[in-house]
This record gives structure tokens, sequence and C-alpha cells, in this order.
């Protein structure tokens, strides 16, 4: 006799979450329309794309890095950090949210977990808007970049290195670790990661629902400090914001079939090199 779960109900939510990107994107179009007066800025939708593309590649490869590469890309051209991280934020909405319930419908999400990362994480981010919104972006912008340098480095690392990590960490210090993580995310653009996913992997977490669990808090995280911004700022430069939503939903399904042909390791170097590179050019711009 079938033991099968009745289906209808993943059905039901999954409509729900597809019902809620698609008001998000309203209300980002919405603001689009009120606020800009005059013609679209193609050459700014057009660098988002490109942006969107090749950070969404290198998130669908690693499992890492959207948030950093796309601020690295955005501050190596003069977007102040406030505006780069707010753009990715509310450009992150739709691709977690699309990570997110691809998870949950493999059973990859450790509900204990989830719950353990998503509160904090959405309060540290939340402080990390009011700390970013509340400082002169050009006294920010090389200590953003000199803290992406540290992340690309750290990328490098873990690329040659099984284990950066030697004690474990207790579930005690996962609600800090999530909140230092929402807050470094927020203020740095991208990080959430980088510093929460290879942290609980390396003190010897399951990957499998780690990265679930992970991947679906970011969704929550996300979408609180991408209204946050919109709240404090508002919605600025909003052709780059649909041009890296269009291109790392574009490119999604493709991301990890085009990348599959590269070791990962080699994929993270290459990575880490490039991250590095163009933080290290704004920090040496900024003090010499």
């Amino acid at each position: 006799m079938s033991t099968k779960k009745p289906k209808h109900k993943h059905h039901n939510l999954q409509n729900f979450l597809a019902l809620f990107l698609i008001i998000l994107l309203i209300i980002v179009c919405f603001f689009w329309f009120v606020q800009k007066t005059q013609a679209i800025n193609y050459s700014d939708f057009l660098n988002g794309f490109i942006i969107g593309i090749i950070a969404q590649t290198i998130d669908g490869a690693i499992g890492m890095a959207y948030g950093i590469t796309a601020t690295t890309f955005l501050l190596s051209q003069g977007v102040s950090p406030a505006i780069a991280s707010s753009s990715i934020h509310i450009s992150e909405i739709f691709t977690t949210g699309a990570s997110g319930l691809s998870h949950w419908r493999l059973n990859n999400i450790d509900k204990k977990l989830f719950l353990n990362l998503v509160f904090p994480g959405i309060i540290g981010g939340i402080i990390g808007v009011i700390i970013l919104t509340n400082i002169d972006g050009n006294i920010l912008k090389p200590w953003i970049s000199i803290y992406l340098v540290i992340m690309g480095l750290y990328i490098i690392l873990k690329a040659v290195k099984k284990n950066i990590f030697t004690n474990k960490i207790s579930s005690k210090k996962i609600t800090p670790l999530a909140l230092v993580g929402g807050a470094v995310d927020a203020i740095g653009g991208g990080g959430w990661g980088p510093v929460v996913t290879t942290t609980l992997l390396s003190s010897g977490h399951e990957p499998k629902t780690t990265i679930g669990s992970v991947n679906s808090a970011e969704f929550f995280i996300t979408t609180s400090t991408g209204l946050s911004f919109a709240i404090f700022i508002g919605v600025s430069n909003p052709e780059i914001i649909l041009g890296l939503i269009l291109g790392g939903i574009l490119i999604a399904p493709f991301a990890a079939k085009i990348t599959t042909k590269l070791p990962t390791k080699l994929l993270m170097f290459i990575v880490g090199i490039l991250i590095t590179s163009l933080s290290m050019i704004t920090v040496l711009k900024f003090f010499f």
C-alpha cells in the first residue's frame, strides 16, 4: 500500500512562492517607472546584465560568491558601496528564492539549522544596512574593497586547502555566526555564503543539508536587506538592478552545465584571483 504524501501541498507552496517573486518584480518595476523620468540608460542595463551573467555563473559553479563578485565589479566601476549593495540584494531576492525553492523540493533543509540562521541573519543584515547608509560611501569604499581582497584570498585558500578551520563550531555559536554573516553581507555587498557556508562545512556539518539550509535562509535575509535598502535610500540605478535580475535568471539554468567541464577547485582559484585583483586595484586607486 502506497505511503506517498499528496503533492498538492507542495504545488500550493511552489505557486505561492512564484506569485511572491512576481509581486516583488512588479514592485521593483513600479519604483523604476515612478522614480525615472528620463530615458532608460541602456548602458547601465547592459552593464548590470553582463555582471549578472558572470556573477550567477560563478555562483552556480561554486555555490557562493554572487554578491562578492557583483560588488567587486560595481565598485571597480565607481558605484558607491550603498548603491552597489542595494542593487545586488534586490536582484538576489529572485535568484535566492529560486535556489531556496529547489532545496526545499529536494528536502535539503534542516529545520533547526534553518531557524538558527534566518532570524539572526535578518537582524545582522538590517544592522549592516543601517551602518552602510549612515556612513559616507567615500570613506567606506576602500575598506570594503580591502574586505573583498580578504574574501578573494579566502576563496583561493579554500581552493588549495581542504580545511581552513581546525576547531569545530558548536550549535550555540551558529546564531552569532549568522548575525555576523548577515551584517558582513549587507555592508560588503556579499559574503553570506563564504562566511556562513564555508565555516559550517569546515566545522564538520553535513554538506547537503548545510548548503540547502544556508541558501534557503539567504532568501529571507536578502529580501529583508533589499527592502531595508529601498526604505532607507530608495531604489537607485534601476537599470542595473533589472540587468542583474535578467542576466542571473537567464544564465541560472545553464550555469552548472557550463562549468561542469572545469574542476570546482580550479574555478574557485580563478574567481579568487579575479576578486582579489579587481578589489586591489580599487584600493590602490584610493590610497595612491
